[in-house]
């Protein structure tokens, strides 16, 4: 299929963007309601987003000699970075969260060349454990928003639990009765699907979609000047170099689909982009931004591999971040109706931290203590909020977030208690291991 009609490569192009558009989406949904902001404040997010996602994925697709990987990927908002930013915005403002964002993604520019042999520091217990502490603190937002939002005078209505619900079990359907393309976009279709159910009620309000404009420039530092706090910058760092692990495995497994044998300069090329476009992203109040797996299984499914059509892909995204209209459409998803659908996508976070921690060896004692400890504590931040109320502000932050916690507790014991085999663990195998995991 090398040989293809401009046609062909338009809607295969639109085919990738709608696989990720949910993803895209619901990430600014999920931020701006939980901070508080209005209609006009979400959807201004969403466009952002959808902006800076299609300039992210240009910049990786673009490979030159300081960034760009150059193979079929396409950037979105990472799901790991959700709870932290909601954090880091209800204790220090929104300012606090792009300043950690731009850090962030100016620490992981200046280290792309050397992480290769950070990645060892990462194996899958590590990895494992962060990803599904990730994904169980993630919980409670989805079934708080399934049940109608905190706050709601209509929360828990049966209502709100049978749109919830019926949104969640219209995903499982399309994931029980169809594969490839239908099960890609699933979460989409039931966004969809609820949502006209629920304006068939006369639970949709339409007028954030008729008062929007067609076309709209996003301004740098629209929510004011980034605020710099060490905390935050930590929480988006071990965010970030979360998500490089995990994009090692896209880009080694994309380069399996592509034949194409990547070395570690190309990989440094890789990171170096998503850094680039964190940085963008936290300058235009957008959100740090990685690599996409559902559009890995797009490629793998189509058996087209061209850079073209990701092309095509990141400038729709960049057409759509800058007309509004479009963004404001996913400001009128009922919030019972997001959270049907962040229940199957949070769910699945929590499953790939699972997936993760199925290749660590369990049999060794030490590895179920980096494991339980890191996961436990993790948890326990998370669950008892008031844990650490006496402390100064500026540690609270730090040690109130359950993902901080558990990361450095799984880092730090697995140092401690695996030091020989992280010593002795080559470059070579742990980029193996990667490519197990991208797959």
């Amino acid at each position: 299929m090398d040989e293809l009609k401009k046609s062909q490569i338009f809607f295969l192009g639109l085919q990738h963007v709608l696989a990720m558009y949910a993803g895209a989406v619901i990430v600014p949904l999920i931020v701006g309601s939980s901070l508080g902001l209005d209609t006009e404040h979400i959807a201004y997010l969403i466009g952002a987003d959808l902006l800076t996602s299609g300039i992210a994925t240009l910049l990786q697709v673009w490979r030159n000699r300081v960034f760009g990987i150059g193979l079929p990927v396409v950037l979105g908002c990472t799901f790991t970075a959700v709870f932290p930013m909601i954090a880091i915005g209800k204790e220090l403002g929104l300012g606090a969260i792009y300043g950690a964002i731009i850090v962030s993604g100016l620490i992981v520019s200046l280290i792309a060349h050397w992480f290769g042999k950070l990645v060892r520091f990462f194996p899958p217990v590590v990895t494992g454990s962060i990803v599904t502490v990730i994904g169980v603190t993630l919980v409670p937002v989805a079934m708080n928003n399934l049940a109608g939002g905190l706050g709601s005078p209509d929360f828990g209505s049966l209502t709100n639990i049978l749109l919830g619900v019926g949104v969640l079990a219209f995903i499982l359907i399309l994931n029980r009765l169809f594969k490839g393309y239908i099960q890609a976009i699933s979460v989409l279709l039931g966004l969809v699907v609820g949502t006209v159910g629920a304006a068939l009620m006369g639970l949709v309000d339409f007028a954030p979609v008729a008062e929007a404009s067609w076309t709209h420039i996003p301004t740098p530092f629209y929510f004011g000047l980034p605020t710099f706090h060490a905390s935050a910058i930590l929480t988006m760092t071990i965010v970030a170099m979360v998500s490089m692990v995990e994009s090692t495995g896209v880009f080694l497994a994309l380069g399996e689909i592509c034949e194409r044998k990547l070395t570690p300069k190309d990989l440094a090329h890789g990171y170096r982009a998503e850094g680039l476009a964190s940085i963008i992203g936290g300058i235009f109040n957008s959100f740090p931004y990685t690599t996409f797996s559902q559009n890995v299984g797009l490629v793998e499914l189509s058996k087209v591999r061209t850079t073209r059509v990701i092309t095509v892909c990141g400038l729709m995204l960049v057409l759509l971040g800058l007309a509004p209209k479009f963004a404001a459409l996913a400001t009128i998803i009922p919030t019972s109706v997001l959270g049907g659908a962040m229940v199957a996508m949070f769910g699945m976070v929590c499953a790939a931290g699972i997936r993760m921690l199925g290749k660590a060896n369990f049999n060794d004692s030490n590895t179920m203590l980096v494991a339980a400890c890191s996961i436990t504590l993790g948890l326990g931040v998370t669950v008892t909020p008031n844990l650490f109320s006496q402390f100064p502000s500026s540690v609270r932050i730090l040690l109130e977030s359950g993902i901080v916690v558990g990361a450095l507790t799984a880092v730090i014991l697995n140092i401690l208690f695996n030091y020989e085999e992280i010593k002795n663990y080559s470059l070579g195998e742990a980029l193996k291991e990667r490519a197990e995991e991208g797959k």
